[in-house]
Formats: structure tokens, sequence, C-alpha cells
């Protein structure tokens, strides 16, 4: 059995207070929505966007995440 995983993309202010108590705490939160990000989300995941949706264009350069593991 899988286990759902939530990604958080792209919060850089308050709004993420608000996306925890809604969905819970992030697995791992993605600063974009670029390759890595893409790559990261599997089936049966849950992906909370700060801005947009999963059809937004990729970012142009790719950008480090922050896993709860490492933290």
């Amino acid at each position: 059995m899988a286990v759902r995983c939530v990604h958080y993309v792209g919060f850089r202010d308050d709004r993420y207070w608000n996306a925890y108590r809604i969905f819970g705490g992030p697995r791992v939160i993605h600063r974009r929505w670029d390759f890595y990000a893409t790559r990261d989300v599997g089936p049966g995941d849950v992906v909370v966007f700060a801005h947009g949706d999963e059809t937004q264009p990729l970012a142009d350069r790719n950008a480090t995440d922050v896993d709860e593991r490492w933290l």
C-alpha cells in the first residue's frame, strides 16, 4: 500500500499556515513548480499550490525542495 504524501508548492507567506490547518503538514515543500516537483508527486498524493494549479508552466530553473525528513 502506498503512503499518501502532501506537497506544498510556492508558499512564501502566512498562507502556509492556513493551508497547514486545512490539509495538515506537508511532507515536501517545493519552492517552485519545476521538473523536480512534478517528478516527486506520485499517484494519490495531494498537491497544494500557493498560486495556480498543476497546469501552470514549469519554472525555468529547478529549486531545492525541503523534505520533512531533513528537519
